[in-house]
């Protein structure tokens, strides 16, 4: 074996000893203190820890809070301090981490909830963990070492997860006399997530992490009540369907209840539908903006919401803001020079505003239809004009923007955000993210649809993400409704879509981190077989993304 390797980080370059941890390579590369904002590293499409010996020349690039996988990272770690904390504070309670709120992850107990005392109480605990520096050291189970473990200390929702894991190697984590697995790479040591505050929010608490543009300090907390409250009511679905973890839903899978349990989830998606249809006929809204991020299945919502208004008397008529995009050459670019699609200045907002006021001054107006082929407007549009009972529904991610809204009367006016805000988690101590489910779907769709490989789409996701965060989710608390269009069941159903697909996406492609993170995750799903995709209803918002809407596909 060779006594030196060498190794390149991003223009750096030396000879080092083979065996040298990526940590001391990084710092031997990196100038001053620069090395201390690496996070992880990635190599040939795989993330590497810092811990990880390098035994053969290779190329690395670094991870810091700035980039997203390099904040999933820290999340873990932090997770796992928080997690400790609470074992030595009150062993015998059960803590269930749920969602994202902002730059903060929601967390409660299960069957019982924490007072401002106990929160303060762990996040001192919690800073006597970082300043002690405890290693999170690393050790290899075999995946029926890891079941007997979980079993042993009462956690059967990991127990039983592990049992679909399809490697019998492992990696488990132990600090501080507790043992973990979090699907993912780790930091060092609890030293290094210095950064976090708790925030009471009864009954549970939310970590708190600093903001991508600010990894120095905690990001403050800003409420999200309404956000909350819809996805407590999620939850509270998932206790009638009695699912919460993948376990539960492999389970159904298994014993041949998915067809009952696809019913009453689209039932109770429907009571919700229903219910925002009588809040716009009770307020007499004329203009009802249907937004919320990509791939949250924003077109089938309004069309579903636009049956249940015809029920209450209503003849709503659609339209969507893609219409009114600029043509491509008139379009604000990226900081690359490409057109930036997700900029609310991608519309044409003066006609948007003059199509809307004229239409509820009662004028005819021309409409406007674009061609995404040619990525220009069409030379004519269609005629529009709408009477009292006939409610303008209007769809995309830009429905609620200031920018937008200002020119119309609030009275009129009604906004409902929609996002599939994932409430099944893969154990209680470890979620799957919103914006994964949402990948998936867009994966499943774009190749179906728009002949776009998992390649492309993963490629793309970045910059859609990056315009979400800045054109949409600073105004859903402005919605006076908020849609959780997650399916319960759609996770088995996107595995027997999408796993071959990202299969096809190889180690050398910088898209095969997201990939090989999403097939970590459907690993642990059994897929759906033809007779249950037969279930899904033809007007299901999941059927947006698989196909067979009786809204819009073509039979």
């Amino acid at each position: 074996m060779a006594e030196t390797i060498r190794v390149q980080l991003n223009t750096a370059e030396a000879q080092l000893p083979c065996g040298v941890t990526v940590g001391e390579a990084v710092r031997a590369l990196l100038p001053g203190d620069a090395f201390q904002a690496v996070l992880g590293v990635m190599r040939s499409g795989e993330c590497l820890e810092l811990t990880q010996p390098l035994h053969q020349d290779c190329a690395l690039i670094p991870l810091t809070y700035r980039e997203e996988e390099g904040r999933r990272i820290y999340e873990r770690s932090l997770r796992f301090v928080f997690l400790a904390a609470m074992k030595r504070l009150y062993p015998e309670k059960q803590v269930r981490i749920l969602n994202s709120v902002g730059h903060g992850l929601y967390a409660r107990l299960k069957g019982d909830t924490l007072t401002n005392r106990q929160v303060e109480a762990v996040e001192q605990e919690m800073r006597r963990l970082v300043e002690g520096d405890l290693p999170f050291e690393k050790e290899q189970w075999s995946r029926e070492e890891a079941v007997e473990y979980f079993t042993a200390q009462g956690r059967l929702d990991k127990a039983e997860l592990l049992r679909y894991r399809p490697s019998r190697q492992m990696t488990m984590y132990r600090m501080g006399g507790l043992c973990e697995y979090f699907y993912g790479a780790m930091l060092p040591s609890t030293g290094w997530v210095k950064v976090f505050r708790l925030k009471p929010h009864f009954p549970g608490l939310v970590i708190m992490s600093p903001a991508p543009d600010a990894p120095e300090v905690p990001a403050p907390y800003e409420s999200h009540a309404k956000f909350l409250r819809v996805f407590g009511q999620s939850q509270e679905w998932c206790n009638i369907l009695g699912a919460n973890n993948a376990v539960d839903v492999n389970r159904m899978v298994q014993d041949g209840k998915m067809r009952e349990f696809i019913r009453v989830n689209e039932a109770l998606q429907d009571k919700s539908i229903a219910a925002i249809a009588d809040e716009i006929v009770h307020r007499g809204a004329r203009i009802i903006m249907i937004f919320g991020p990509s791939s949250s299945g924003k077109t089938t919502t309004a069309n579903r919401l636009a049956v249940h208004l015809r029920v209450l008397g209503k003849k709503p008529r659609l339209i969507s803001l893609d219409d009114f995009y600029r043509n491509r050459a008139d379009l604000p670019l990226e900081a690359d020079g490409t057109p930036d699609l997700e900029h609310v200045e991608a519309l044409d907002l003066p006609l948007l505003s003059s199509c809307l006021e004229g239409l509820l001054g009662g004028e005819e107006v021309e409409m406007p239809l674009f061609d995404f082929s040619v990525a220009r407007r069409k030379p004519e549009g269609w005629k529009l004009r709408i009477a009292e009972d006939e409610p303008l529904i209007v769809e995309g991610i830009h429905g609620m923007n200031p920018r937008i809204t200002a020119a119309l009367p609030e009275q009129l006016m009604y906004g409902v955000y929609v996002s599939a805000l994932s409430c099944i988690n893969l154990d209680d101590h470890n979620r799957i993210r919103t914006t994964d489910v949402r990948l998936l779907r867009r994966i499943v769709r774009d190749v179906r649809m728009r002949n776009t490989s998992p390649r492309e789409t993963i490629a793309m996701w970045p910059k859609v993400r990056a315009g979400e965060e800045k054109w949409i989710f600073p105004f859903q608390e402005r919605a006076d409704a908020m849609f959780n269009t997650s399916l319960h069941y759609e996770l088995p159903i996107l595995k027997s879509m999408a796993y071959e697909l990202l299969l096809s996406i190889t180690k050398d492609e910088p898209e095969y981190l997201v990939a090989h993170r999403l097939l970590k995750t459907l690993h642990y799903f059994l897929p759906a077989d033809g007779k249950i995709m037969s279930e899904v209803p033809p007007l299901s918002i999941l059927r947006e993304f698989v196909g067979e809407c009786s809204f819009y596909d073509i039979h």
